[in-house]
């Protein structure tokens, strides 16, 4: 069974839908027979490269509302977040374009190393505070998961893994996709949105019994 995880590595219901996505399918019957793939989603595709800004301001920047509403909006997702393991630090986070980060999760898919590159991608991002779309950060961060310095430094200076990250949210619109996490089972059932852990569990046994 595939599936196919549609996701920004900036968003944080992203991050908690693929770690309720995990304890699902390590709940599954049939988890060994389960393959994920990660594909490239921008929520901010039109934000400027180059221009990461804290968090906070830019959000009462492009929402008009103040300090205490950004972050009551944002706020909404550290309870359930912190349920499933994940302290986010959006005091320290930053808005930024990342475009070239997805294009480092899809250089990575290509080495069987999609999970992780996502994985520690979202948590530089919602954790760490780190600046994903600084080439030396992505580099760093990509040496970590497994890959090669010199290789993702390449990637970064062209436009290597650029049409892929495209095609990727073309293909989540042609599916029905109007934001992310946007999860697809094996073609046949989707999910919109970080569902609870057994939501997950019961589609993935529905389309295992569809494809028995």
């Amino acid at each position: 069974m595939q599936v196919e995880v549609w996701s920004d590595v900036g968003c944080p219901w992203c991050y908690l839908g693929k770690r309720r996505l995990d304890k699902a399918i390590g709940r599954f019957e049939h988890d060994g027979d389960v393959e994920v793939v990660w594909r490239s989603f921008q929520l901010a595709p039109h934000y400027p490269r180059g221009a990461a800004r804290p968090l906070y301001e830019a959000l009462i920047e492009q929402t008009g509302g103040t300090l205490a509403e950004v972050r009551s909006m944002v706020g909404r997702v550290t309870e359930p977040a912190a349920a499933e393991g994940l302290t986010y630090d959006f005091d320290s986070a930053y808005m930024c374009n990342t475009f070239d980060a997805h294009r480092v999760a899809q250089f990575a898919g290509r080495h069987g190393l999609g999970a992780r590159a996502h994985e520690r991608l979202m948590r530089a991002l919602l954790v760490d505070g780190e600046i994903l779309d600084d080439t030396e950060t992505l580099v760093r961060l990509a040496v970590e998961i497994g890959l090669d310095a010199e290789e993702t430094r390449q990637v970064l200076a062209g436009d290597d893994y650029a049409d892929a990250v495209r095609e990727d949210a073309r293909e989540a619109r042609r599916l029905g996709a109007r934001g992310a996490p946007f999860f697809v089972f094996d073609r046949t059932l989707g999910i919109s949105g970080a569902e609870s852990v057994d939501v997950f569990l019961s589609v993935l046994r529905e389309a295992h019994a569809r494809s028995a």
